[in-house]
């Protein structure tokens, strides 16, 4: 596996970490095109803890950002501050709503939000190489603060996300569930996913549609 990939995570669990789904779907493509990859998490406390079940805060639980991610990547995790972009060729972001409460602030500050300062370190370093960024479902939120203003994202067609990228100095375009839109300038490959998504079919199309692009930027 000559080719490989840093994915950056937020915790297990659509409403308080990484989608589950998502990140799965990401590191099978991955694996079904013989491309390396290695897990990376912020050694921090979640913003809170969501009952899945029920869709309500845990009161008084706490939870750790690395340990939590840890489950998802069976274990096979390292802290976010480990993460060196020379050893990795692109780098991709899965989405639930750990981005915007984990590794930012967007769910409660918008786009005043703040953006969690391990990951603005390494994101930094994969764009100053032009080495390609995949972000999916909410995270491609965090890119005009990430990255700087001006770079084509999608999140689907959500009007309020979408105007917040924009206040931001962000370029939104609209997208269907399966599909991705390029920043080939920037080299930012994003897409909707579970922002769309109903059923776990239609979020591969649009994710493995990323991973796919991405592995073709690697190339140029």
């Amino acid at each position: 596996m000559s080719k490989q990939v840093a994915v950056i995570l937020s915790g297990c669990g659509v409403q308080d970490g990484s989608e589950i789904y998502e990140t799965t779907l990401t590191l099978l493509r991955l694996d079904q095109l013989g491309i390396g990859y290695r897990c990376f998490a912020p050694d921090i406390d979640q913003h809170h803890v969501i009952d899945h079940r029920h869709g309500e805060v845990a009161d008084g639980e706490r939870r750790n950002v690395l340990v939590e991610s840890a489950r998802l990547a069976r274990g096979e995790i390292e802290p976010l501050t480990d993460l060196d972009a020379d050893a990795f060729d692109a780098v991709i972001l899965p989405g639930g709503f750990g981005a915007a409460k984990n590794l930012s602030n967007f769910a409660e500050a918008g786009a005043d939000m703040v953006i969690q300062g391990d990951l603005v370190e390494a994101l930094a370093a994969f764009h100053e190489d032009r080495k390609p960024i995949g972000l999916m479902c909410i995270a491609p939120v965090m890119v005009p603060r990430l990255l700087g203003p001006g770079i084509a994202v999608t999140i689907g067609h959500d009007p309020g996300v979408a105007g917040a990228i924009s206040s931001m100095g962000g370029l939104h375009r609209s997208c269907s569930v399966g599909d991705i839109v390029v920043d080939f300038e920037n080299r930012v490959v994003t897409t909707p996913a579970y922002m769309l998504a109903t059923r776990i079919g239609e979020a591969a199309t649009g994710i493995f549609k990323l991973v796919d692009r991405l592995d073709e930027l690697m190339d140029l």
